[in-house]
C-alpha cells in the first residue's frame, strides 16, 4: 500500500506519494490504493490506474493467474476487483453454482468445486496453469465437523493440489492468534475452529509452497482504509479489521516477495499497507 494523500482540483483528485502524481477522475470517494494502481472506493467498487514507473502486471512475465478459493466470502468478494483491476486473471472457486453470477461481476471467472468434497487431484485440476492461490474459505462455525473438514482437511487437500499443479504462491487468510497453542477452551464454541486452523497454518509452514500466513483480528464491514497495524497486542476479539482491509493485505502480499515464507497478523491501524508488510517482513 502506497502512502499518500488526495487533494481536490476541480473535477480531479490528485493522489501524491513519493515523486508520483497520479491524476484520477473524481467520479467516487476513494478510501485506498494498491500498489499496482487498484483504487478501492468507497462503494466497494474498484476502477484503476496506471502509475508512473510502474510496470503493469502482466507485461514483464510476472505472476498473472490466481484462484481464490472460497470466491463467494465476502473477503474474497473485495479482493477479486482488486486483483482483476491490477490486471490478475482471477479465478473465483465457490461452491454453489448459485453464486457465479455475483463472482463473474467481480471481474473474476468462476469454477464450481466444492472444496470440502474434492479429492486432492480434483483441485489440482482446478488450480492447475494459475500462479498463486488464496484460501479465504472457511465452514462458517457452528458444526465442529464441517469445520474440521473445511478449515483443516481441505485446506490441507488444496496445499497438497497447489503443489502438485505447479502454482506455488499460497497465501493463507487465517486468524489473529492462530497456533497450536491457541488456548481456546475444549468446551469453546470457537474451539474447532482453532484446532483446525493451526492444523492448516502448521502444515503449510512444512510444505515446499511459498507460503504467506495472513492473521487479521476480528473482522468488521468497515472501510477499507488502507492502513494497519502488524503484529498487534491482545487478542483477535479486541482487533478490529475490516474485511476491505483484508482484502487489500492479500493483494499486496501477493507482490512483495519478502512476505514469503512469513506469518503476519494484523489489524485496522495508522500504517499504509505496503509499507507495514514490508517493515514486518
Amino acid at each position: 500500500m502506497l502512502a499518500g494523500r488526495f487533494t481536490v482540483s476541480n473535477t480531479w483528485l490528485m493522489w501524491a506519494f513519493g515523486h508520483y502524481v497520479v491524476d484520477i477522475p473524481a467520479t467516487a470517494t476513494y478510501t485506498a490504493m494498491s500498489a499496482m494502481g487498484a483504487l478501492l472506493r468507497a462503494d466497494g467498487a474498484t476502477e484503476r490506474v496506471v502509475l508512473p514507473g510502474r510496470t503493469e502486471i502482466g507485461h514483464n512475465g510476472s505472476m498473472t493467474r490466481i484462484a481464490i478459493i472460497g470466491g463467494h466470502g465476502k473477503v474474497a468478494l473485495k479482493l477479486s476487483p482488486i486483483l482483476a483491476a491490477e490486471g490478475h486473471d482471477v479465478t473465483s472457486i465457490i461452491r454453489n453454482p448459485d453464486h457465479q453470477a455475483d463472482v463473474a461481476a467481480t471481474g473474476a471467472t468462476p469454477l464450481v468445486l466444492d472444496v470440502e468434497q474434492a479429492s486432492t487431484a480434483e483441485i489440482a485440476d482446478a488450480l492447475r496453469d494459475h500462479d498463486a492461490v488464496v484460501w479465504s474459505a472457511g465452514a462458517g462455525g457452528g458444526n465442529p465437523q464441517r469445520t474440521y473438514a473445511v478449515d483443516r482437511d481441505a485446506a490441507i487437500r488444496s496445499m497438497d493440489a497447489a503443489g502438485q499443479a505447479g502454482a506455488g504462491r499460497y497465501v493463507m487468510v487465517s486468524y489473529l492468534g492462530s497456533r497450536p497453542d491457541h488456548g481456546v477452551p475444549a468446551d469453546d464454541p470457537f474451539f474447532a475452529y482453532a484446532e483446525a486452523k493451526a492444523a492448516a497454518d502448521s502444515y503449510l509452514r512444512g510444505t515446499s509452497l511459498d507460503w504467506t500466513i495472513l492473521g487479521p483480528g476480528r473482522l468488521t464491514d468497515g472501510p477499507g482504509t488502507g492502513l494497519i497495524d502488524v503484529h498487534p497486542d491482545g487478542s483477535w476479539q479486541s482487533a478490529d479489521t475490516s474485511r476491505a482491509n483484508v482484502a487489500l493485505v492479500a493483494a499486496a502480499a501477493l507482490k512483495i516477495p519478502s512476505t514469503t515464507g512469513r506469518r503476519i497478523e494484523f489489524r485496522d491501524g495508522a500504517t499504509p499497507i505496503e509499507t507495514a508488510l514490508e517493515a514486518a517482513a
